[in-house]
């Protein structure tokens, strides 16, 4: 499939990508959106808050959305995307990650960028309700690499996920850590810190044994985070290795449904490795577009509306 050519073009100050990014995040009214909790166990015994809101008609359409790292189904982003898929047509079932519903999660793991597993399982609820025959997934950032590592990871899986959407994605996890650790992104890299180490430190008394306060001290990186509690809760040998099994850039060439991949110029958290322009011009099945502007989940149009939100539903309707 050849490349996508963006025809992306913002009002000025959106131009500005660290403007467009903190704007997003921060000052974007959220959009007004009614949602309904439901909670799944897990199969290791803990659970997953999902936000489900639904179209205004009974729908047999479900978009599952993946937020990204210390996100939740509430951030307006999220919202953003639900709310314009519930008004054409689409249920919306917006997962929180493991502890990231307000509640501390159960075991020593959490989430991470390639924890496909948990993802398996909030389709699998999805399926027994016996009541979707389509399912698409759209996933921003860290669960939009999640989404990818799924979809490429697997020979088969299940017939009614028929298109996944994937915006600002973080190709190579280490590529992007390396370019978070550039000075002009010291604001969101001690933001990101910042609730790590709290939610490292609300399990540290579930898990003394293994969340120590002398180790706490030494996390003031995300590197160091990665390496003393990403890494082993949850089965690799230090972050690099983390890195290195779930960066989705290498189970791309093995998706074998249709998939979007939003990227914007000036995302200051992706690195060049997450814009593989060869790669996609070969591949039938990936649709790959790299908008000049839009910082990281920054495409403003309108505040009701924004570009991603309007072309994620363009190729899921398509």
């Amino acid at each position: 499939m050849p490349l996508i050519k963006s025809n992306y073009e913002p009002a000025f100050p959106f131009k500005n990508g660290h403007f467009a990014t903190i704007y997003s995040a921060k000052l974007r009214p959220s959009p007004s959106l009614i949602q309904q909790r439901e909670r799944i166990q897990l199969p290791d015994d803990d659970f997953l808050d999902i936000d489900y809101s639904f179209a205004k008609t009974p729908s047999q359409k479900v978009a599952i959305l993946l937020h990204g790292l210390e996100g939740n189904a509430q951030r307006v982003y999220m919202k953003g995307q639900a709310k314009i898929l519930n008004e054409n047509g689409w249920d919306v079932a917006a997962v929180n990650f493991r502890g990231c519903s307000g509640e501390v999660n159960l075991s020593y793991q959490s989430y991470n960028a390639g924890k496909t597993d948990d993802l398996e399982a909030v389709i699998n609820s999805i399926l027994k309700k016996d009541k979707y025959t389509e399912i698409v997934l759209v996933g921003f950032s860290l669960g939009g690499n999640l989404l990818l590592k799924y979809l490429g990871e697997r020979e088969t899986f299940p017939k009614q996920i028929k298109k996944a959407v994937a915006i600002s994605t973080p190709l190579s996890l280490r590529g992007s850590l390396e370019t978070l650790n550039e000075f002009s992104n010291w604001v969101y890299r001690n933001s990101f810190l910042l609730n790590l180490r709290k939610k490292y430190k609300a399990k540290m008394k579930d898990f003394p044994e293994k969340m120590t306060a002398s180790d706490y001290k030494k996390i003031t990186s995300l590197l160091q985070f990665d390496h003393l509690y990403t890494a082993p809760a949850h089965g690799f040998k230090d972050a690099f290795d983390y890195y290195e099994k779930n960066s989705s850039l290498q189970f791309l060439p093995n998706i074998k449904i249709p998939v979007y991949i939003l990227n914007a110029a000036n995302d200051s958290f992706l690195s060049p490795e997450c814009y593989p322009t060869e790669m996609a011009s070969k591949m039938k099945n990936l649709h790959f577009e790299i908008a000049k502007y839009g910082g990281h989940v920054g495409f403003h149009q309108t505040n009701k509306l924004y570009y991603s939100e309007a072309r994620a539903l363009q190729f899921l309707n398509s």
